[in-house]
């Protein structure tokens, strides 16, 4: 399984990626994206997390993923933004002809070296390059249970190594951090797993085990049973750089 297979194969599971996926605190969007942007690509934009909280009166933001299913969902959903089909390394939008891109849940797949270069072109001067991550708060020992049975994710791994790296144009980065709890049931927990490139692209038997354990878990964990709705810790974690 190509690095390239498990970036595209989310569209197999909309329909979990859409219940499990939390979507962004404002407080985060808000500081990744300049209020004064009025045209803003959301790069692997999946369902459109990230999009939906990016959405305002005279404000233009284009959906850009690689994954066709993935972008028929977000047009169900949000059937005014634009959609096109492309990648963090080939961007189809003209030079300079956007105030901010951003990347949510998305810089981890791409070519940093070669994003950045794109991502530049299709700036205007002066525009940002955000890039945004919700990452579970691992500190919390049920938590970080989950994990070790769904595996690390290379987005976790990205952030405990320091975080994202740009490339010229773009020079220092600013980073910022929002701690938040979304209120999930048991369900919506198994959804999320379910939604997740390592278990989408298992062979069958060891999603199936995945599922299965993490179901045992929050069903005989003692600290997670009895929590109606499972109070799940955030970390959300954004980076923004600007095109001189």
């Amino acid at each position: 399984m190509t690095r390239d297979d498990m970036a595209t194969s989310f569209g197999r599971e909309t329909d979990n990626y859409n219940r499990g996926r939390p979507s962004y605190p404002q407080a985060a969007v808000d500081w990744l994206v300049p209020a004064t942007a009025t045209t803003i690509a959301d790069v692997g934009a999946g369902t459109g997390k990230l999009t939906a909280s990016m959405l305002q009166p005279d404000r233009d933001v284009i959906a850009v993923d690689p994954d066709t299913e993935m972008l028929a969902s977000l047009a169900k959903q949000y059937p005014t933004v634009r959609t096109l089909h492309g990648t963090g390394e080939q961007i189809p939008l003209p030079d300079a002809s956007v105030d901010a891109v951003v990347f949510g849940q998305a810089w981890h797949w791409v070519d940093p070296d070669a994003a950045s270069r794109e991502v530049a072109r299709v700036l205007k001067p002066g525009g940002t390059l955000g890039l945004i991550w919700n990452i579970r708060d691992e500190s919390v020992p049920w938590v970080h249970r989950l994990t070790e049975i769904m595996h690390g994710s290379a987005a976790e791994i990205l952030i405990a190594e320091g975080g994202p790296t740009v490339s010229a144009p773009f020079e220092s980065v600013e980073e910022n951090r929002v701690e938040w709890q979304r209120q999930m049931t048991a369900d919506d927990i198994v959804a999320m797993a379910a939604s997740r490139s390592y278990v989408i692209t298992a062979e069958e038997q060891d999603r199936e085990r995945i599922l299965a354990e993490i179901a045992d878990l929050l069903a005989n964990d003692p600290d997670v049973t009895g929590q109606s709705p499972i109070v799940m810790p955030y970390v959300t974690h954004s980076y923004r750089a600007i095109k001189p």
